[in-house]
């Protein structure tokens, strides 16, 4: 039996499960190194969008008036 986890499904995204150690750690500082640049480029645009989605996410939250907060 494998003892590492099978790596996850997320956002439809199925990670490779043949990849060696060497080539994880290649696209993992690949993407490390895009995440750089991006918000060396867009960094304030990115904190107002999170920003943004967080207020709306918050305000979508249903209300229930018996709650004592």
């Amino acid at each position: 039996m494998n003892s590492t986890p099978r790596p996850e499904t997320a956002n439809g995204i199925e990670l490779p499960t043949h990849w060696t150690p060497e080539q994880a750690l290649a696209v993992f500082e690949a993407v490390d190194l895009l995440r750089d640049y991006l918000w060396a480029a867009y960094g304030p645009e990115i904190q107002r969008a999170l920003r943004d989605d967080r207020v709306t996410q918050q305000r979508s939250l249903p209300l229930d008036s018996d709650e004592p907060f």
